[in-house]
């Protein structure tokens, strides 16, 4: 099995700055595909960002598009999601997400492994 661990989430001010960190563990496939989604108080996890095995391709939801940037550091089995120009409407638990696909997924379901969360509170 895989484990996942995010770190970095804070308080920030609108307009303000995060880098969130995912470190994965255990059985890690050779090859693998990362992800991050969100989730606030009353809605629906939705799909923030998306990179491929190697970093070669990556996806973003529109809403972040712009302003925030996924990497992945695959000598530290690690994710990160840079996040600029924070906005109220940016709060939100963050996931860190493994599938066993190589391509990028951009979807719930397409994904094998999740990290427990952290909070990302953007004050306005």
């Amino acid at each position: 099995q895989v484990q996942l661990v995010e770190s970095g989430g804070g308080l920030v001010q609108a307009g303000g700055s995060l880098r969130l960190s995912c470190a994965a563990s255990g059985r890690t496939p050779s090859r693998y595909a990362m992800g991050w989604f969100r989730q606030a108080p009353g809605k629906e996890r939705e799909f923030v960002a998306a990179i491929s095995w190697n970093g070669g391709i990556t996806n973003y939801a529109d809403s972040v598009k712009g302003r925030f940037t996924v990497s992945r550091d695959n000598a530290k089995n690690t994710e990160y999601l840079q996040m600029n120009s924070l906005k109220s409407e940016d709060t939100a638990v963050y996931y860190c997400a493994a599938s066993r696909a190589i391509g990028v997924v951009s979807t719930h379901r397409g994904y094998d492994y999740w990290g427990q969360g952290t909070q990302v509170t953007v004050s306005s």
